[in-house]
């Protein structure tokens, strides 16, 4: 084949016939990389599911289903993907994934303009309590982390928001418009109007338990083939101590050089000062300003002037010139500053129009001499020095820290006490201690906690703005397990004791159908059974339609009351 190209190179025309021929091997060779290999592409390959001309990645979909097998872990830390797959996982996702695609395709093509912007991203992610630090803010470096340990991209995130907000904007909206047509709610009420009355029997199945208790050796067998329903999440210690200005034992008292900087650095704070409170009117032209001056010069009240032309007067705490400026302005300012008190000043022009003000009192403040201000320097001074050594403190423990110092041996230095806390869960509760509660200067730290990687990695947080400091870390890590069975012995032995009673039970619930359905009186066949059972539900009255289909799936209802039993008390 290649002696066949080269001989037509030799001629003109054959050097045409040899580059068309290789034009073609290019064009099936690019084909063959789009449609097979789809090295990098956007193919099919690489399309879970298509919503009009979106469309979601087979890598969005693994994402999504990850994301969503560590949040149900958080109940259920022995799930595995399998199972979770095989309980419908995957199918909810799926759907949830295309709800959102469809909901963001409609608003693309809708006519109203829905999106989001960046700023609206961003406020929604400092919301989110994963990306807080331990003083309960956004944390740059908690939100890389988490990312990155999830795997998942800024873009992909920000992406993931901003359909979540479009959808909201679809989705609130249409919930607040809904009605039913009103051919429909006629149809509705009119069956409402028959109903049928009966009456519940419950039948439970410890009411067939087996009288005979069960072995130590068929508890042992039940405990260990329903392992997981006992399994225990993970729990933590947390190693902590707290410090505030009580650390510091004394600092310096302030020099008189210091005193007299800052009184100069806050000169206007302490320079005599005036402050003036009024009465005002605000009117849209100055004719109405000026004749309404008029008739409160001719002796109206301001007040009553106001009312007569459908306004109102309103009073204004004092204020200073600087202030009034800033809120009116410079013409309103100087008329009020240059009014005596008890009476008008000129009308003015401000922001909001023509301004009418009578004068009501004026608060002269001599200021403070440096002498007369030292003491209340002098604290705040001293407040600043504690605050300093304290954040220097902190700054030195942090290098501590990163230098392999341990927390016990941090506290030892700076004379702090080390408490330990009780095993903690994620959600900050204690196994079996339900009315334990972590403390206040806990609550902040148990996210951080118990995202940390192993124990003995102390960190500093600051509990309060530049008073008050924390240092901790994780104790003992104990992770997700189920107990020795001594431990949960009376609730594996009721849950064997149900489970021993459903069969019989749904038995009994098959016999009592059979019953009712020759006629028999619920009564008489309850009696039947030759089981006590729990009363009966008095007598109930519902609509047909209701009634039909709790006639129907009566005995599936009784399964679930068994099985939700089961499950609650597992959990």
């Amino acid at each position: 084949m290649l002696g066949f190209i080269r001989s037509l190179t030799k001629s003109r025309f054959g050097v045409a016939i040899a580059l068309i021929f290789l034009g073609l091997i290019a064009l099936s060779f690019a084909g063959a990389d789009i449609s097979g290999s789809r090295l990098g592409g956007s193919g099919n390959a690489d399309r879970a599911v298509t919503v009009g001309t979106a469309r979601v990645a087979t890598t969005d979909l693994q994402k999504a289903m990850t994301n969503a097998l560590e949040n149900v872990r958080a109940q259920s830390p022995a799930l595995s993907m399998k199972d979770f797959i095989a309980q419908g996982g995957m199918t909810e996702v799926i759907d949830n994934l295309v709800d959102r695609t469809a909901l963001v395709e409609w608003a693309k093509l809708s006519t109203v303009g829905m999106g989001a912007s960046d700023r609206l991203v961003d406020s929604e992610i400092v919301k989110i309590p994963a990306f807080q630090g331990a003083d309960g803010k956004f944390s740059q470096s908690a939100y890389k982390a988490l990312l990155a340990q999830r795997g998942v991209s800024d873009a992909a995130i920000r992406d993931d928001i901003t359909k979540g907000l479009i959808s909201r904007q679809v989705l609130i909206p249409a919930g607040i418009g809904a009605s039913m047509p009103v051919t429909a709610a006629m149809r509705y009420t009119a069956v409402l109007k028959e109903t049928r009355e009966g009456a519940i029997q419950f039948i439970p199945s410890s009411a067939f338990a087996p009288k005979q208790p069960p072995s130590d050796a068929e508890i042992a067998a039940f405990y260990k083939a329903n392992t997981a329903q006992y399994v225990r999440p993970e729990r933590r210690t947390i190693r902590y101590a707290t410090f505030d200005d009580s650390a510091v034992k004394s600092v310096p008292a302030p020099s008189d050089a210091e005193v007299q900087a800052r009184y100069k650095l806050n000169a206007a704070l302490y320079a005599p000062s005036e402050s003036r409170a009024f009465t005002q009117v605000i009117v849209p032209t100055e004719p109405a300003a000026k004749a309404l001056a008029a008739e409160i010069a001719a002796g109206k009240s301001i007040e009553s002037a106001a009312t007569a032309k459908g306004l109102s007067a309103s009073k204004q705490a004092a204020t200073d010139r600087q202030k009034l400026e800033s809120a009116t302005s410079p013409a309103v300012a100087a008329a009020v500053f240059a009014a005596a008190q008890g009476k008008l000043a000129e009308p003015a022009k401000g922001a909001l129009g023509w301004y009418v003000i009578r004068l009501d009192s004026v608060i002269h403040n001599p200021g403070k001499t440096v002498d007369q201000a030292r003491a209340e320097i002098a604290t705040a001074l001293t407040a600043d020095k504690r605050r300093a050594v304290l954040a220097d403190m902190s700054a030195k423990l942090d290098d501590a820290f990163s230098s392999g110092t341990g927390l016990a041996d941090a506290a030892k230095a700076y004379g702090l006490t080390v408490i330990v806390t009780d095993p903690l869960q994620a959600d900050g509760t204690v196994p079996g201690k339900p009315t334990i509660k972590p403390n206040a200067d806990v609550t902040p730290l148990i996210q951080t906690a118990f995202g940390m990687e192993r124990e003995g990695q102390p960190q500093v947080a600051e509990l309060k703005a530049g008073a008050r400091y924390v240092i901790f870390d994780v104790g003992q890590i104990t992770p997700a397990a189920a107990p020795p069975l001594a431990e949960v012995r009376e609730k594996v032995l009721a849950d064997l004791t149900m489970a021993r009673g459903y069969g019989a039970a749904k038995a009994a619930s098959d016999k009592l159908l059979a019953a009712l359905a020759r006629k028999t009186p619920l009564a008489d066949a309850v009696k039947a059974l030759g089981v006590t059972l729990p009363p009966r539900a008095g007598r109930i009255h519902a609509p047909r339609a209701a009634h039909r289909h709790a006639t129907q799936s009566a005995r599936h209802a009784l399964a679930d009351v068994r099985d939700g039993a089961r499950h609650r008390q597992a959990a």
